[in-house]
């Protein structure tokens, strides 16, 4: 920890040999990053371009891709600094916001997730009201709602941190997440009750949304034709492996950060790094080659 004109600094512990190895972590990590911006941006001007993309379900294919693109700028240059620098810190109040950016976009990914999924429900099991119901306006207001929810209850939790006094300086992760909570003195149970009720309200609730929508799905399409259930299984599948494999990645992310034991860190920064990586990166393939549309507009999948 330095003192600089009462600026608190947090050191980043997490990082493995980064002096000896900074320049090949730089080139990976950058490499990581302009294939997410490119990626996922690539198929967010495709369905901006074409007119018969505008619709709800690619719009939220959109909107979770431009998701994808702000979560790993949050994290990313501040990785590519830290390689080439001689210590890997931050400040305090910089940390902080890193930390209410990055739960806020991956709590909004759930919802956004969960949209996709009531679009999925209502076009498949309603088919009839579908241009009823998913108008312009309820689509605006569903993306509204997914980003604007995170964003004020991680604001409330951020002021609460924000009160929290500092015993430790040094985070055993290389940007910050929930370990944060280890560097204060002493557990605030108003942080720890309201943490619950977030956790709850933005991540088990779109989940278990998620799942009544698709276990109506399933339902219909039990009982319906060969063509619905293809139909059913080339829209849904996608959501159904990015959901499952987020899912299982932030429980780590909750998890290891409650639990005292140490992991050990180079298991625990692959698992970290994860959370930025994967879904990022492979979004865009994953919705480029499995939904129809953005496949065939889009020449450079079709050479993949």
């Amino acid at each position: 920890m330095e003192e600089d004109l009462n600026v608190t600094y947090i050191t980043f512990g997490g990082h493995v040999e980064v002096h000896k190895y900074r320049y090949l972590y730089f080139i990976v990590v950058l490499i990581v990053y302009i294939l997410i911006i490119c990626s996922n941006s690539t198929i967010v001007y495709l369905i901006w371009k074409h007119r018969d993309l505008h619709e709800p379900m690619y719009i939220f294919i959109a909107a979770l891709l431009l998701n994808s693109v702000f979560h790993s700028t949050n994290i990313y240059p501040k990785l590519l600094i830290d390689f080439l620098s001689e210590q890997q810190i931050i400040s305090y109040q910089a940390c902080l916001v890193q930390f209410y950016m990055f739960y806020t976009l991956s709590d909004s990914e759930f919802f956004l997730l969960a949209a996709m999924s009531y679009d999925r429900y209502v076009s498949i099991c309603k088919p009839l009201q579908y241009p009823t119901i998913m108008t312009k306006r309820r689509v605006s207001v569903i993306l509204a709602l997914s980003w604007l929810v995170p964003a004020c209850e991680f604001v409330v939790l951020v002021t609460l941190i924000t009160n929290q006094k500092l015993c430790s300086f040094t985070l055993k992760v290389i940007f910050c997440n929930n370990s944060i909570y280890k560097l204060f003195c002493v557990s605030s149970r108003a942080v720890i009750l309201y943490g619950v009720f977030v956790v709850l309200n933005v991540v088990v609730l779109p989940v278990l949304f998620i799942l009544f929508t698709y276990t109506r799905i399933l339902i219909i399409c039990y009982h319906s034709s060969g063509e619905v259930r293809r139909k059913a299984a080339q829209t849904c599948l996608p959501h159904l492996m990015v959901l499952f494999n987020y899912f299982y990645l932030i429980s780590f992310d909750f998890i290891t950060a409650r639990l005292q034991t140490d992991f050990q860190k180079t298991a625990h920064v692959v698992m970290t790094l994860q959370l930025v990586v994967y879904n990022p990166l492979f979004n865009p393939i994953i919705y480029g080659l499995k939904m129809k549309e953005i496949y065939k507009h889009n020449w450079l999948l079709s050479y993949l």
